[in-house]
């Protein structure tokens, strides 16, 4: 897959972009071109050329079929909520905004599923799912502004994913648009399907670099009735990765098990104006646990033996929210951690993930090479699959080691975590910013496969190109 002299929009480019689309909802002013030169990755901006919002898949359709025989590039962009820079532009072109795909389609209670469209917001599609008394559990941080069509793209987790698993645990079809204008589904309406190649969950995770997504069918389960949730203190940090096993070990399978260094809480506390949390100042860390079902006295046991099994470490007082706006409070701060970080310095976040015993090493690993090159990190995630973000903050690092020194330590790094049997990305995706880095996840005939089956689909490389692979 070589480089692709991809060609400049024209006017008779747009102009055929109107006939299909119609005026309003094809943009070359500055201002919607900015939008759609960024997502939440860092601070990197691509700018298209023109911004196209189609709402039919015959639309897409024809807007694909047009610029594969043009050769002009397509990025598609959902709530531009992702963190590797998967929908950047990075070659100008088309930002093919998906945001008018925004309804659920069906909801089909009697086989537990939902046809939705791309664009429909992750939590606004939970709620209206648990109003049916239906359940859909991946629930990315970003739940209240990311689409489902963009978390289908990056096979988004989220805290959830210890006990109910990531999107593609529940992607039963796709309806999708190919490069060259083909509509085809990859797959069928069924929990059990050992037909031919599994398409559906090659288009999972594939970062829009295959096709467009225009519908989903997800599989549901029922919704659960209740959930406890505590917040646990540890003056070490590590001991807190420790613990985290132990609970498994002891047989107990949360339903989110959050871990969040000192400055994680501290800096989004103080982001959100939070109050009513004690953070002493010998707490280096903390673990957000809940447990979920239909059985309160069950929860109540359960929660009273993980207690039980955090007290044999060194831990302060444990914080059991006792209402449901405690609880609001408790997600909210561990949901913003992001935000917060990023309000604080110019920094870079990595989503590291190994063997769940393996995070105590890992979270030493940082540590232990940010002294050597010179960073401070700071770390929080998905602690009950092993799943660690860490935010490298600039702080008083100089530019020329943050523009050359630190792209040697997330090296080093990321062969560390690959040593430990883990991998550079847990639910973030390759996009962008991460994909000089896939010779250290994969071998050459391994990321050879991945460009051949990019070829098959793309073979003149015009959709999302620039992600995934160098060149």
């Amino acid at each position: 897959m070589g480089k692709t002299s991809f060609k400049k929009i024209a006017p008779d480019d747009i102009a055929y972009f109107k006939k299909l689309l119609g005026d309003s909802y094809v943009s070359i002013d500055p201002e919607q071109l900015a939008r759609c030169a960024h997502d939440e990755t860092e601070d990197l901006h691509y700018m298209p050329e023109v911004v196209l919002q189609p709402a039919t898949v015959e639309e897409v359709s024809a807007v694909m079929k047009y610029c594969n025989e043009q050769l002009i590039p397509v990025t598609p962009r959902g709530a531009g909520t992702g963190l590797s820079g998967g929908a950047l532009p990075v070659m100008g072109g088309v930002v093919l905004d998906m945001k008018r795909f925004n309804k659920i389609l069906k909801a089909d209670k009697e086989n537990f599923q939902v046809v939705t469209e791309p664009g429909v917001i992750t939590q606004e599609l939970q709620e209206q799912l648990k109003a049916q008394g239906l359940f859909y559990p991946p629930d990315p941080a970003s739940k209240g502004s990311c689409f489902i069509g963009g978390n289908v793209s990056e096979n988004s987790g989220g805290p959830r994913a210890v006990k109910y698993g990531v999107v593609k645990d529940y992607v039963l079809n796709i309806e999708m648009v190919l490069p060259g204008g083909e509509v085809i589904w990859t797959g069928a309406n069924v929990l059990k399907n050992a037909t031919g190649y599994n398409l559906t969950q090659l288009v999972v995770g594939s970062e829009g670099t295959l096709g467009i997504i225009t519908k989903i069918v997800l599989r549901l389960i029922p919704a659960v009735q209740h959930d406890l949730l505590m917040l646990v203190p540890f003056r070490s940090a590590i001991d807190a990765c420790r613990a985290v096993n132990e609970i498994f070990l002891a047989g107990y399978t949360p339903s989110a098990l959050e871990f969040m260094e000192r400055d994680a809480l501290e800096w989004t506390m103080r982001y959100v104006q939070a109050t009513g949390i004690s953070l002493p100042d010998d707490i280096q860390a903390h673990l957000l646990i809940e447990v979920d079902g239909n059985k309160q006295e069950q929860l109540y046991e359960e929660m009273e033996a993980i207690s039980a099994i955090m007290q044999r470490f060194d831990t302060g007082e444990i914080l059991f929210a006792d209402s449901h706006e405690q609880k609001q409070m408790l997600w909210a701060l561990r949901r913003k951690v992001g935000e917060a970080v990023k309000s604080n310095s110019i920094y870079k976040e990595e989503d590291t993930v190994v063997p769940r015993a393996s995070l105590p090493q890992l979270l030493e690993t940082v540590k232990r090479i940010g002294r050597e090159y010179g960073f401070t990190s700071v770390c929080y995630g998905h602690a009950g699959d092993g799943n660690l973000h860490v935010n490298i903050v600039k702080g008083d690092m100089s530019d020329a080691d943050w523009q050359n020194k630190l792209p040697q330590a997330i090296r080093v790094l990321f062969k560390e975590v690959v040593a430990m049997g883990g991998t550079i990305s847990g639910e973030h995706g390759i996009g962008f910013v991460q994909k000089h880095y896939m010779d250290i996840a994969f071998n050459d005939i391994q990321v050879g496969l991945m460009r051949k089956i990019k070829d098959v689909f793309d073979p003149r490389g015009i959709l999302n190109p620039g992600k995934v692979f160098v060149n």
